[in-house]
């Protein structure tokens, strides 16, 4: 089966749409009324406020609909886009090949003209890798008509975090993080020894996994080989490789990972790091906010991700957090534009970031920026993200590869057996 019939029959699968929906009834009936839905109950105070301004400030009635958790929200949205009931506003959580099936079956919004108005005034708002999340270039791989495709609200980073006051009573010094993968297990094996757990993420959740796994890979290699990885022209047998999964294989030997690492969601996972169970994670800029109403008092900081080659840059992933999509088929689509112009002024932006202590997508805005948020800003410099590679995996190859990894952090498969595993996977998905 070729990549294009493939496609087509996710396509169909996915978005298929019935021939009566082609108008959008989720939309309100009402013509001074948009709907918008999110998955973010940390935000949907601030959001249910910025609605009341926005009322009061147009007459125009917005009403956010909060379904979370994530999971449950991209369901929401599969089915919306099935049976036509999408809102005037939504967003596409997955990579960009997600989104690209949204395009083509005409559910989001091309917003190049609006960005560009007025010699491009609302796109010169943005930080670049922000506005770039939902950005694809001439000639894309996947095909679709350049443009962007949404607008974001704010921008994540996905560093490793450490506890200061366990980093003091472990022996460690709470101003010098792990800089080597070496010194990363040093240090959870002394929070270890001290009486608590190393390190805790929601690594259930396996798009964490891949996160830390591509930082480790483009650290030790260099972003061409990655890339040429995923295009299939080096192997996942490959020396290097092996030694991005033997860092996990490293962490389950030295035994200072919480015993639950691999079952726990983030939110538990950000419970446990949050009450001081463990001394260092691996998580987001959100978690400002998370943390922030479990521990007001918790002493932390981010780090970049520990180096397996030191002389090499240390990226996270980073880029927008929240980018919202317009639906293309919504006949209020003009008004749901008019509202995220007036949400990404910086009057708004500020609010934002004041009242969720996340990193505003806005350049240049005001609001109360911590300096642990600013600590998580300062790693959008060299961050990467999957949505700006110039190639991605096949999702059948990252689903091995982070099981894979998960299997390694629990004693089941070494490195050299995974790298075997993914390597069979990679070329059973060519040959199809």
């Amino acid at each position: 089966m070729t990549k294009t019939s493939r496609r087509f029959l996710l396509l169909a699968a996915i978005l298929s749409v019935p021939f009566f929906s082609s108008c959008n009834k989720n939309s309100s009936s009402s013509s001074n009324s948009i709907i918008i839905w999110h998955w973010m109950t940390d935000r949907e105070p601030a959001f249910l406020e910025l609605a009341k301004r926005y009322k009061d400030a147009t007459g125009i009635d917005v009403q956010f609909q909060l379904y979370a958790p994530s999971d449950n929200y991209s369901q929401k949205v599969r089915v919306g886009a099935q049976t036509g009931t999408l809102p005037e506003i939504y967003s596409i959580l997955g990579e960009s090949r997600d989104l690209a099936i949204f395009i083509e079956a005409g559910h989001v919004e091309n917003l190049t003209s609006q960005l560009s108005e007025s010699s491009g005034a609302w796109e010169n708002m943005f930080y670049e890798e922000a506005l770039n999340t939902s950005f694809f270039r001439a000639g894309n791989p996947l095909n679709v008509p350049e443009g962007y495709y949404g607008v974001p609200v704010d921008v994540t980073t996905i560093p490793m975090i450490y506890n200061k006051k366990l980093f003091t009573k472990a022996g460690l010094d709470p101003n010098k993080p792990p800089a080597t993968w070496d010194e990363f297990i040093d240090a959870g094996k002394k929070l270890k020894a001290m009486g608590v757990s190393g390190f805790v993420s929601g690594w259930q959740e396996t798009w964490l996994i891949y996160s830390l796994a591509t930082d480790l890979a483009h650290n030790l290699m260099g972003a061409e080989k990655v890339m040429d990885t995923f295009r299939g022209t080096v192997p996942y047998t490959d020396p290097q490789w092996v030694q991005v999964l033997a860092a996990f294989e490293k962490m389950y030997k030295a035994g200072f990972a919480d015993p639950s690492l691999v079952t726990l969601g983030n939110k538990n996972a950000e419970q446990a790091f949050a009450s001081e169970r463990a001394g260092m994670t691996f998580n987001g800029s959100w978690a400002v906010n998370v943390y922030s109403g479990m521990n007001p008092t918790l002493d932390y900081a981010p780090f970049k991700t520990p180096a397996l080659n030191p002389k090499n840059p240390r990226p996270s992933w980073g880029g927008a957090g929240t980018v919202f999509m317009v639906n293309a088929k919504s006949p209020k689509k003009q008004i749901a534009i008019d509202f995220l112009k007036w949400l990404s002024a910086k009057e708004q932006a500020a609010y934002l970031v004041t009242a969720t202590k996340n990193l505003p997508a806005v350049k240049n805005v005001g609001g109360d920026v911590s300096p642990v948020l600013q600590g998580f800003a300062a790693l959008m410099e060299n961050s990467i993200h999957p949505n700006r590679f110039s190639a991605n995996e096949d999702p059948r190859v990252q689903e091995v590869m982070t099981k894979g990894i998960q299997s390694i952090l629990i004693g089941e498969k070494t490195a050299a057996q995974m790298a075997a595993e993914i390597q069979k996977t990679k070329e059973q998905v060519k040959k199809k």
